[in-house]
């Protein structure tokens, strides 16, 4: 039988939506504070792929999760086209900046990340193998525009300020980078399937701060060509995208880019998606990840509410974003029970 969540992403409504939580594997979780203390840094966590595997494995041994997601991080690919990447404890990443056109003329050409991404790969070779056979296997990256975002202000900004100032100021290099970033994350996306990943998922989690025609060239046509460049290479793979706060602009998004799946924020209303999003396909999503930390009747009603509001279509339960530190595995294994019927 075909793995739950590909029947989803086909289009099909199951009884009982498959379940993922992003950031599955991560600081919540006991067993990944222990490896990630083994491996000494972030970084070489992402890039030793016996240790990226081992953290990949550790929620589905846990919880049983329906697909597994690569372990590594967005801003690899950034590092790949030589940027410099570093993390500073407790404030997150570091990165050298481009800021006009020497800066993004020392980067390197796309089809050059694969050397600095070959553990990446080899990690999910080793998933392949070492997954349940009703497990599926998700890869991912970066869209263009949040990790351009990143690498423009060298680090996270709370509203992609200097991403907007280069785009006002020198919108012929910004686009260059845009450009640059498209082509890598169709290499870095082809290279992942051909090492074993079943899904994709582009996250753009800054999509919500792209408004009107630029939320069209930033957000909807860097993802469109992604797509169609992988659907052109690997046409049987599905592709989930994610444009986080893109409120009213989920409408449409799926048919505008390609892909066979929208993951919802959970600012979204379910009731509003399963009208509007829903009737052009499957819908991933969209529990508040607070949820993970109270628990909870409350937490029980809103999982039911979600699965009843997305029942007539396909739909796959997850997070509207990524699992806190701060959560409980407890009400996470509590979470699929209620999913699954509990």
């Amino acid at each position: 039988m075909t793995k739950t969540i590909l029947r989803a992403l086909a289009g099909e409504r199951l009884p009982t939506p498959p379940i993922w939580m992003m950031r599955q594997a991560g600081r919540y979780l006991p067993e990944y504070r222990a490896t990630r203390s083994q491996a000494g840094d972030f970084l070489k966590l992402c890039y030793t792929p016996e240790l990226a595997a081992e953290v990949t494995l550790q929620p589905i041994r846990r919880f049983g999760f329906d697909a597994a997601i690569l372990f590594a991080d967005i801003l690899l690919i950034a590092q790949a086209l030589g940027a410099d990447l570093w993390f500073e404890t407790g404030e997150g990443p570091r990165l050298s900046t481009v800021t006009g056109p020497a800066d993004l003329a020392r980067l390197r050409p796309a089809a050059a990340v694969h050397e600095v991404l070959a553990p990446v790969y080899q990690t999910l070779r080793i998933l392949s193998g070492a997954l349940p056979n009703e497990t599926t296997l998700i890869g991912f990256a970066g869209a263009p525009w949040t990790v351009a975002s990143y690498m423009i202000a060298g680090r996270g900004t709370p509203d992609q300020g200097p991403a907007h100032r280069l785009k006002a100021g020198d919108r012929a290099t910004f686009a260059a980078l845009i450009d640059l970033l498209t082509e890598a994350t169709v290499e870095y996306l082809s290279a992942q399937i051909e090492a074993g990943a079943e899904v994709v998922k582009l996250f753009d989690s800054w999509a919500g701060s792209l408004k009107g025609r630029d939320f069209a060239d930033f957000a909807v046509a860097p993802v469109a060509r992604i797509i169609a460049a992988l659907k052109a290479r690997h046409p049987a793979t599905p592709v989930i995208a994610f444009p986080r706060e893109a409120g009213a602009a989920y409408e449409g998004f799926a048919r505008a880019t390609g892909a066979d799946c929208l993951a919802l924020d959970n600012s979204v209303d379910a009731g509003w998606a399963a009208a509007h999003v829903q009737r052009d396909g499957c819908v991933q999503g969209n529990l508040a990840p607070g949820h993970m930390v109270t628990g909870g009747p409350e937490m029980d009603a809103e999982i039911r509410r979600i699965v009843r509001t997305f029942s007539a279509g396909p739909h796959i339960f997850n997070l509207g974003h990524g699992i806190t530190p701060d959560a409980d595995p407890a009400n996470v294994a509590r979470m699929i029970d209620v999913v699954r019927g509990g």
